[in-house]
């Protein structure tokens, strides 16, 4: 049996349940919202196309209610389609229905993009003093962070053609590649595994399992080079042809500026991450190498568990009390609010197949609530993958409270309440760890997670950055992705490990090159932050926890200065990286003392 399937015996695994959006994808009330969303979303252009420059303070901050209630109930449409197409990818009906709802919500809101097209074209003494107005103000920082893409915005026929083209689209590559990697099967020992349940076996005890798993991978995905080759080329293509037209300067920026943070922060933070390899993971990983008696590792031992280390299968019903008992060590409140995701069936855990492979929270809509998915296989590392979802859910429930259009928090911030979970719950096993050989091993556990987080991710934006740079000039073979990969993974994992050439295709399993370029540069920023804020937490615990959760309330209310500045944090300053970093780098220092 597998290691899901073992785990799948002794725990019941839930299972979410999606009714609280709809009923049912063939239920009326599905078709009903369907049918009312295309009727409001045509007499919302009616009423309000090309007059808001007429309207008065009180007039314009009434009719962003009126957008914000109607793209609202557009997003609980694509919110619970995306969540069932999650649950299964393989299954033609489903694929359907999710195309289906996409396509339809994509014709309703293409009568209210003149909305944030006409707002972004108010001058700004025009706008000034309507701000004036409370109807108005209470939508100025989502007034400021759409008007920030003013330089980079195209005619209306042009945003309307895009809008519209969207859907046959990046959206159908996207959609290729899912059901693609939904579709892989592993073959590793004679067993016909998921991507999940066959990378899951790189962290198995055994050399050997790594080592059939690693290779049935990296064989599998080259097989499969050539078509995720081209996915990856047409969409880099596709975001060249609109960056141009947008005047971004790098492939990067439109995301920086997605993120609300400078491109001197994103820069700064970059530089710092790769200019601490040695000292971080080539340092690291030589000392693993030495635990194992060897002078390089292998690729596939990379996340392999010390031979001390504890690799009981940890059950569901135990994973959740560890995650809440560490949530409510810091905060009773907290802990209340993860509570809610096992009370109600609001998380997915189990693996199958056909199911979307990795974890992730989906926000919904502020009327309704987060949902979790996981493919949870009772490692240590799935709990700290219970800890870092449930902390973007409790996130997502305390900023529901700003609304629909402020709710929504940066990718950089978003990351805070994720990675600061799994510290908690990280901290609170480490605490309870008597045994100086289990703390090495939990040590050891953390600092490979945390290089995974920072080191890792940042090398992944590196290859980003260049694949995007190199793809202008033409188009990328396969063979040359796999060597940009090598590349940036020799650098970020130094000598110690040594790459096998199957290795070169692993670029091509990574979701957020396809789904949201650049996005992985968010987890480095969130751990670098979390190192610096838990510090601050262990330093002053007196009223940290409250100054915390109101960082979570404001969603994206605030820009990062602003939310940063009561705990006296600046991550526009270098230093503030080099002390996030230093986190890590303390945790290997006292490894090689163990």
């Amino acid at each position: 049996m597998s290691a899901a399937a073992k785990l799948a015996a002794s725990d019941t695994l839930p299972v979410w349940n999606l009714a609280d959006l709809f009923p049912g994808p063939d239920s009326p009330e599905l078709n009903a919202a369907l049918a009312a969303a295309a009727t409001d979303a045509q007499a919302f252009e009616k009423k309000y196309a090309g007059k808001l420059d007429s309207l008065s303070g009180a007039e314009l901050g009434a009719a962003i209610a009126a957008y914000e209630k109607l793209d609202e109930r557009l997003s609980r449409l694509t919110s619970y389609s995306d969540l069932t197409y999650a649950g299964d990818q393989s299954d033609p009906a489903i694929a359907k229905f999710y195309q289906g709802i996409q396509e339809r919500v994509n014709a309703a809101a293409s009568h209210t993009l003149f909305f944030t097209l006409e707002l972004n074209r108010l001058e700004e003494s025009d706008l000034a003093p309507k701000l004036n107005d409370p109807a108005l103000r209470r939508y100025a920082p989502w007034l400021a962070d759409l008007r920030s893409f003013r330089p980079h915005q195209l005619g209306d026929d042009m945003e309307k053609l895009l809008h519209e083209k969207y859907v046959a689209g990046k959206a159908a590559w996207t959609r290729l590649f899912d059901e693609t990697m939904a579709g892989l099967r592993f073959d590793v020992d004679g067993k016909s595994l998921t991507s999940a349940e066959a990378l899951h076996l790189l962290s198995d005890r055994s050399g050997a399992v790594r080592k059939t798993a690693a290779k049935a991978v990296g064989k599998t995905l080259g097989d499969n080079a050539r078509l995720f080759a081209l996915i990856t080329n047409t969409l880099a293509k596709d975001k060249e042809i609109e960056d141009k037209w947008r005047h971004y300067a790098a492939p990067i920026s439109a995301r920086n500026l997605a993120n609300r943070v400078e491109d001197t922060v994103v820069d700064a933070l970059m530089t710092a991450v790769q200019q601490s390899y040695p000292r971080l993971s080539h340092r690291y990983y030589a000392l693993k190498a030495k635990w194992f008696g060897v002078d390089q590792l292998d690729y596939w031992d990379r996340n392999a568990p010390l031979p001390m280390a504890d690799d009981t299968n940890v059950p569901w019903s135990a994973a959740r009390d560890t995650v809440l008992e560490a949530y409510g060590d810091f905060s009773a409140d907290l802990a209340g609010l993860g509570k809610r995701f096992f009370d109600n069936p609001w998380i997915d855990a189990g693996v199958r197949p056909g199911k979307s492979p990795g974890a992730f929270a989906h926000p919904t809509v502020p009327s309704a609530h987060p949902y979790l998915l996981l493919n949870y296989q009772g490692k240590t590392r799935d709990v700290m993958t219970l800890a870092h979802e449930l902390g973007h859910g409790v996130h997502q429930l305390l900023a529901a409270g700003q609304g629909h259009l402020l709710a929504d928090t940066p990718l950089t911030l978003a990351e805070t309440a994720s990675v600061f979970g799994e510290m908690l719950t990280f901290r609170k096993l480490l605490a309870q760890a008597a045994d100086p050989q289990r703390r090495k091993a939990m040590l050891a556990g953390k600092v490979e997670d945390m290089l995974n987080t920072v080191v890792r991710q940042i090398a992944f934006c590196t290859f980003e950055t260049r694949v995007h740079a190199e793809r202008r000039n033409g188009e990328l073979m396969p063979e040359r992705i796999g060597e940009i990969w090598l590349d940036v993974q020799r650098e970020s994992l130094g000598p110690a490990l040594r790459m096998h050439d199957e290795y070169r295709h692993y670029w091509a399993y990574i979701p957020h090159f396809v789904h949201t370029p650049f996005y992985v540069y968010a987890y480095a920023f969130g751990d670098c932050l979390v190192n610096s804020l838990y510090a601050l937490y262990r330093q002053t615990p007196d009223g940290f926890a409250e100054k915390y959760l109101a960082m979570l309330r404001a969603g994206g209310s605030k820009r990062h200065k602003e939310l940063l500045a009561p705990f006296g944090l600046d991550a526009s300053d270098p230093g503030f990286w080099r002390k996030g970093l230093g986190v890590i780098e303390g945790f290997i220092d006292e490894l090689e003392t163990l």
